[in-house]
């Protein structure tokens, strides 16, 4: 189990139920990001795999 499974976990079980925009989502990650710009790079990567789930690897 990775440290970061206990946090996904933890976020499944407290708001798990319910549905967000991605609107929302990429406002809470740049509010994120403004508390803690360490995490940028992180925030980044993650942003941009999720943009490019459904992109076919050619």
């Amino acid at each position: 189990m990775y440290f970061t499974d206990r946090g996904i976990e933890e976020l499944v079980e407290r708001r798990g139920g319910e549905e967000v925009s991605l609107s929302w989502l990429a406002d809470r990650l740049r509010e994120f990001v403004d508390l803690n710009p360490e995490f940028e790079t992180p925030v980044e990567r993650l942003a941009t795999w999720l943009a490019r789930l459904d992109d076919d690897e050619d």
